[in-house]
């Protein structure tokens, strides 16, 4: 008797973690969407209609973009989730989706970690929450190396104002700071009952080839969705020539990704960015606005409710993957 009351009192809190999530995900996607500050929705709405933005190749170019780009993201957890225990890309798919809806109610979208960790068995959840880290840190990489590709051509070849020169020297900053943590504290950093050392030694135990492979992957997936905002560009006639483009994305997304926030405030953050970014173009502001609330909703916000799914349809792993 007594075992079965704390069995449904488990399946009572499991039921209302999940309602939770996805209702906290529902009502931060109305918000921003219906009460957002920087972007009226009504005018967002007007300014899409005027530029034909939902027109069938529009909106077909914009869907094939964040499928790609998802499809990608999930064949990098795959490939990452496989070096502890084999899963199909359809779970992958699940994993993804599901820690992608978690993530967005949490600060920094740290949702994410524990979201894919419980899908494991708990021996190899600390190592999840490791390859997650590590999949993150390619991504991240992959943000500053063309970042700071951006910012050197934008240095290079305009005079602007010293806010970006500082923004140079920040980043540079930010990146000494980080070499000499590391060199200072590997020997002592623990995460999640892992040594520096350790996490080292496990990162290095990872294929060759599959390292290799993520790597791509990250690239060609920054690839995709910095064109499938210079794809808006071009659908709401921004006056910027197509090098200026994507080095502004360049850019913005290294910006956007250095400065301290919540996953609340994310689209915020990229909104403010974007715009100081693509005023040294004088591009209207409403169409950079509309650009970046277009761009969250493709590859957040869609996503993030079809993870809602998953969620509730969640059931915690006896043995989900092969041992």
């Amino acid at each position: 008797m007594i075992r079965t009351a704390s069995y449904k009192s488990k399946q009572f809190l499991t039921l209302a973690i999940k309602l939770f999530i996805v209702i906290g995900c529902c009502y931060f996607i109305y918000n921003k969407l219906y009460n957002n500050q920087q972007l009226d929705f009504e005018a967002f709405y007007s300014n899409s209609t005027k530029n034909n933005l939902f027109s069938l190749k529009n909106v077909s170019f914009l869907f094939f973009f964040s499928i790609v780009n998802w499809s990608l993201e999930i064949k990098k957890w795959q490939l990452l989730a496989n070096q502890i225990s084999n899963i199909s890309f359809s779970e992958a798919l699940k994993q993804s989706l599901a820690s992608l809806t978690a993530s967005l109610i949490t600060p920094n979208r740290i949702g994410e970690y524990g979201a894919k960790a419980i899908y494991f068995t708990k021996s190899k959840r600390k190592q999840v929450l490791l390859l997650n880290l590590i999949g993150n840190l390619y991504q991240l990489t992959t943000t500053i190396i063309f970042g700071i590709i951006g910012l050197t051509f934008f240095y290079l070849n305009y005079s602007l104002p010293r806010q970006l020169s500082n923004s140079l020297f920040y980043i540079g900053l930010v990146l000494l700071l980080i070499i000499f943590i590391w060199l200072i504290l590997k020997k002592t950093v623990s995460f999640k009952g892992y040594s520096f050392q350790s996490i080292i030694q496990f990162t290095k135990d990872i294929s060759t080839s599959s390292k290799l492979n993520i790597g791509i992957l990250s690239i060609v997936r920054y690839i995709i969705f910095t064109h499938q905002f210079y794809f808006l560009l071009f659908i709401f006639d921004v006056d910027i020539s197509y090098s200026e483009a994507l080095f502004s994305i360049f850019t913005m997304y290294i910006l956007a990704s250095i400065i301290p926030m919540l996953s609340l405030f994310d689209v915020v953050i990229k909104s403010s960015v974007a715009i100081w970014v693509f005023g040294f173009f004088n591009a209207n502001e409403l169409d950079i606005l509309t650009i970046v609330m277009i761009i969250w909703t493709y590859n957040f916000v869609l996503p993030s409710l079809f993870g809602s799914y998953y969620v509730l349809t969640f059931k915690p792993p006896k043995i989900i993957q092969t041992e």
